[in-house]
């Protein structure tokens, strides 16, 4: 388990917008009825015959009328599809980060130094914060933060590390292995493990594979943060934070 040097880059997700148009035309038809109206100048005061008049005023009455009614009419069918152009798409679910660039924040931690082999990893590790948990408890600090691992060197046999909690108060009388300090700093790339300790090679591996395509540098050192409690939660439900500081 040779998998020190982890990264990758932060995965870009495209986003696309969608424009939606709705377009309606009114037709407005020629009004034949004042053509229609002409009619009454031909009519004379002289002319005793009424039939002229009543020819001139039955026509335009009907032909004017029907027009503007079928215009009207046809105005309202645009409205109803204004609500289906202000329909929202379903929200898109996303996965954990892997490769995303974030800033560490420096804390004020108690640590302890170990070094472990890869057999019996985890066990160490859990060593580790059983020993700094017995403190706080002891003295009544609470954690400010979640507990971490440092990695600070590593080979095929095993690695060295600090296990770390912050605090907001320092701790009084520290046994010789503990020491107060501060948490990694600076620019960093995010990853997110879900499961066993063990079966952190097949993250490690993926994020070494993304730091050879990208062809980026990564410090002599990582970070675990676990957003579950180790000494509380079974091993294969672990959830932790991997992050990889950048030269």
């Amino acid at each position: 388990m040779n998998r020190f040097r982890r990264i990758a880059l932060a995965a870009l997700i495209p986003a696309a917008a969608l424009s939606f148009g709705l377009s309606a035309t009114l037709a407005q038809t020629p009004s034949p009825a004042p053509a229609a109206s002409a009619s009454p100048s031909s009519t004379s005061p002289s002319s005793t015959s009424p039939s002229p008049a009543p020819a001139a005023s039955a026509s335009p009455a009907p032909a004017a009328t029907p027009s503007p009614a079928p215009a009207a009419s046809a105005s309202p069918s645009p409205s109803p599809a204004a609500p289906a152009a202000a329909a929202t798409p379903a929200p898109v679910q996303t996965a954990d980060p892997f490769g995303q660039e974030t800033t560490l924040e420096p804390r004020k931690v108690v640590m302890v130094k170990g070094t472990a082999n890869w057999d019996s990893a985890f066990d160490t590790l859990i060593d580790a914060f059983k020993a700094l948990n017995a403190l706080l408890d002891k003295q009544g600090i609470k954690h400010a933060g979640n507990s971490m691992i440092v990695y600070t060197s590593t080979d095929d046999t095993g690695f060295t590390f600090l296990a770390e909690i912050p605090v907001d108060q320092d701790p009084q009388k520290l046994p010789k292995d503990m020491s107060m300090g501060k948490s990694p700093e600076g620019k960093a790339l995010k990853f997110v493990h879900r499961g066993s300790y063990d079966n952190m090679d097949n993250t490690y591996e993926a994020i070494t594979n993304h730091l050879d395509d990208k062809k980026l540098e990564a410090k002599d050192t990582f970070v675990e943060e676990y957003l579950t409690d180790p000494l509380k939660t079974a091993e294969d439900k672990l959830v932790i934070n991997v992050f990889v500081p950048l030269k």
